[in-house]
């Protein structure tokens, strides 16, 4: 298989689980949005429910997207032009994103698992506010992400179709 090919099938992967990773954190910070005005028990049900397989998801759309970006920057190095620094950026907002779950949303998400319904802790509104702040900024970076690499494999298409 041709070099070429090799980097055409992992940008098609990358802007797949790209597109669907940001999709989810985007779907989750409105529903966060809307549960700002619920109450504590509201608002714990629904995060108990979200934390049953949307964490799953993240992983398995984040990990292809970071591993197929890392690839794409290693793809392009050689010339150092608008697609291998919008790549670059990319994977370092991607970067930001993971170190964000990992410091932040992962360690609350952990703690909101032994929440019980009916008796949220005292701070929950905290915590909540902990937690959608972290994950706001994780869907900026995830978006710009996205959007960078978008942009990244237009340019590359729009290349490719000049030299033809």
């Amino acid at each position: 298989m041709k070099n070429t090919a090799i980097v055409t099938i992992v940008r098609l992967v990358n802007l797949l689980f790209g597109g669907v990773f940001a999709g989810l954190l985007v779907t989750v910070l409105v529903i966060e949005s809307t549960l700002r005005s619920s109450g504590a028990t509201v608002y714990t049900q629904v995060r108990l429910v979200e934390l049953v397989h949307l964490d799953d998801l993240a992983t398995a759309t984040l990990v292809p997207t970071l591993i197929s970006t890392a690839a794409l920057v290693v793809f392009v190095a050689k010339r150092r032009g608008r697609v291998f620094w919008l790549t670059l950026t990319s994977l370092l907002l991607l970067v930001v994103v993971f170190g964000t779950s990992l410091i932040v949303n992962v360690p609350i998400n952990s703690a909101q698992l032994t929440w019980n319904v009916h008796a949220p802790p005292a701070d929950w509104a905290d915590v909540r506010d902990r937690w959608q702040i972290a994950h706001a900024v994780r869907t900026m970076a995830a978006l710009l992400a996205f959007g960078g690499l978008s942009v990244a494999a237009t340019a590359v298409s729009s290349a490719g179709a000049r030299q033809r």
